[in-house]
């Protein structure tokens, strides 16, 4: 917490019961104490995106990884010959599924994307040109982002419920966990649209209010 005091020796005194003329110095405490609220208010603004950046780079991290690694088998009795049941195994994988192969690629870019340009972000900042680019960029990511969260969910809506009028029947009835842990994925990738989407909004604002400097 900062707190600004003044001590006795800088309380003016009054002039009609003493001699002691006012003191300068209260009158300069207070830009002192202005200053330091500047200050930090300036380190929480510039602390902001790489907070929201951070975070993005975990939430499209752990949406690649846990749709990676997103796999469920399911035994089903096929047929029956004399007494003797058939059996076969279904197993669902995220990689039989193009549009969940989509979404792993750009969810894993924009991780990796993410964590480079917090590993730069000293040389970004020195000049408007970097940052610009790096602006564009975080554009196309979140697009990216957006676009394979958008048809990663579409997929999970048709294994949840289906299509009647295709006559495609749901398949979460039967692979629970694996639709549960796309939810996931899929909830955590929509998590780092949003953010990136701050972070956008924070990374105009601040190349809007930059100073143009020549050769910078």
């Amino acid at each position: 917490m900062l707190i600004c005091t003044l001590t006795s020796a800088d309380r003016p005194m009054d002039l009609e019961h003493g001699s002691k003329k006012p003191s300068a110095a209260p009158a300069a405490a207070a830009p002192t104490c202005s200053s330091k609220l500047l200050q930090l208010r300036g380190r929480l603004v510039a602390a902001q995106p790489v907070v929201l950046r951070a975070a993005a780079a975990l939430a499209a991290a752990v949406a690649a990884v846990v749709m990676a690694l997103n796999a469920q088998s399911y035994t089903a009795v096929v047929a029956i010959v004399g007494t003797r049941p058939l059996t076969q195994t279904f197993t669902a994988e995220f990689r039989d599924t193009p549009a969940f192969v989509y979404f792993v690629i750009a969810n894993a870019i924009a991780g990796a994307y993410n964590l480079v340009v917090l590993i730069i972000r000293r040389l970004t900042l020195r000049r408007r040109t970097a940052s610009l680019v790096v602006h564009m960029l975080d554009m196309v990511i979140m697009a990216l982002l957006a676009t394979g969260a958008a048809t990663a969910a579409s997929m999970a809506e048709l294994g949840k419920n289906g299509n009647l009028h295709a006559r495609w029947n749901p398949i979460c009835d039967r692979f629970g966990s694996f639709c549960s842990r796309g939810g996931i994925a899929i909830v955590s990738s929509s998590i780092g649209v949003a953010l990136m989407l701050a972070l956008n909004l924070l990374s105009a604002a601040a190349n809007a209010h930059r100073p143009n400097v020549a050769g910078r």
